[in-house]
């Protein structure tokens, strides 16, 4: 999403490097050629990490590059030369930063902390050079292994504000003003409704005590369901580990501020659950207009009891001292905020359904690729049910039908990795 210039929710493309090919060569010296394999393997693809930098306040700049490519591995060379491995790519996003995989919404990763560093895809392995596919009954393998091929991924990347204090409240209440007071933030303030159209982060200092606070964009009723900038925005508070809640008490705009506190509750509550049962402070502003005392002393009457609530003047600064010492001490009674778990999922970085066919110098038909490299990792030889599986995937992916066409028939010798089979 990108609000005046504030963008805090992009969709990108991501690819980590395809391996690189195994080379097929053989030693040749004067008079002697082709003395033996001596193809090395292929390098295997950079992969795409992503790092927190807390200089980054939004993902303004993933708005004009949609697509991520890491290095691609190097084929390997004669003499056993492995290529070199695709250079890893390092993409900074915000602190506070989701990834989301855009086709199953699970999050991959919460990258919360300045120079946190979050593998999100692996390269493809290198292939195997001639050299590797050597055996005691093949002498000189005429053949080599592809790279593994990766596949393209679409990821969202969404920013959540971190901060310990959320200030929330309708358009135009002095939520900027405030945080300007207490605060070295400098927020656009101005006498209408929505000039914030961005969260705005503050260090908040009391003696030896400092916390960060934000002032969230104006909420309205319905914001729970996108009306007003409150839906886009309410996400942002969802890290805070309390909130502030400034209600213009002045009422001079015509709204009953008893039912502007209300209403704000009522669309937290409507978001999420956890965050209407956050710690809450109440900061009534504007008690220096007429006509707000009778407004006060029915706001203390109905919650008095319910919440903490001060005073404030906040174009003036009067009382601002006294909250911001309240807030302090409250959140030293809190517990830190906490990372958003990812989801077990992981992406699928490279296609494993590869394979390629060859024909070795005893007549076998050899199976290589990323296909059998997975299946030779998950299968147990020596035992029935894990042959069987390995059976069916070879089934399943074709392999027994590409065997025919290249010319297997029954009785034929058929290798797949380090299982060798007569073909029935």
């Amino acid at each position: 999403m990108a609000t005046n210039g504030f963008t805090d929710k992009v969709k990108i493309t991501i690819k980590a490097g395809n391996g690189g090919d195994g080379m097929n060569s053989f030693k040749a010296y004067k008079g002697k050629p082709a003395c033996g394999p001596d193809g090395g393997d292929g390098g295997d693809g950079g992969s795409i990490f992503f790092v927190g930098d807390k200089d980054m306040h939004d993902l303004l700049a993933f708005r004009y590059k949609a697509k991520y490519l890491a290095g691609d591995g190097a084929r390997g060379g004669s003499n056993q030369c492995t290529g070199k491995d695709g250079e890893d790519l390092f993409i900074k996003v915000p602190c506070g930063t989701l990834i989301r995989d855009m086709d199953t919404g699970k999050i991959l990763a919460d990258v919360y902390e300045d120079g946190e560093t979050v593998k999100i895809l692996t390269g493809g392995r290198g292939g195997k050079g001639n050299v590797r596919f050597t055996t005691a009954r093949r002498h000189a393998p005429n053949f080599a292994q592809k790279g593994v091929v990766t596949q393209p991924h679409t990821i969202v990347l969404e920013m959540r504000v971190i901060a310990d204090v959320g200030f929330v409240g309708f358009p135009n209440v002095g939520k900027s003003t405030l945080l300007s007071k207490v605060s070295a933030a400098k927020p656009k303030i101005a006498d209408y409704h929505f000039t914030t159209l961005s969260p705005n982060l503050g260090v908040v200092r009391f003696y030896e005590e400092s916390f960060i606070a934000a002032d969230i964009p104006g909420l309205i009723e319905g914001a729970a369901e996108g009306a007003g900038l409150g839906h886009d925005f309410l996400r942002h508070i969802e890290r805070t580990r309390m909130i502030l809640h400034v209600v213009d008490i002045s009422g001079v705009e015509g709204r009953d501020p008893i039912e502007d506190f209300e209403t704000i509750n009522a669309e937290l509550k409507k978001y999420s659950e956890k965050l209407a049962s956050l710690p809450q402070i109440v900061a009534l502003n504007k008690c220096d207009v007429y006509g707000a005392e009778e407004n006060l002393k029915r706001f203390r009457r109905k919650y008095g009891k319910k919440y903490e609530i001060h005073e404030l003047a906040a174009l003036k600064g009067e009382g601002t001292e006294e909250l911001v010492k309240a807030l302090a001490e409250k959140l030293k009674t809190l517990p830190p905020a906490e990372r958003i778990p990812a989801d077990e999922f992981v992406l699928e970085e490279a296609d494993n359904t590869q394979f390629e066919i060859f024909v070795d110098e005893n007549g076998a038909y050899v199976v290589v690729g990323g296909l059998v490299d997975t299946l030779c990792r998950n299968v147990v030889l020596n035992n029935p049910d894990s042959m069987n599986y390995f059976q069916r995937v070879l089934k399943l992916r074709g392999v027994f039908k590409e065997l025919e066409k290249a010319g297997c028939r029954a009785g034929d010798t058929v290798v797949v990795g380090e299982v060798e089979f007569e073909y029935v």
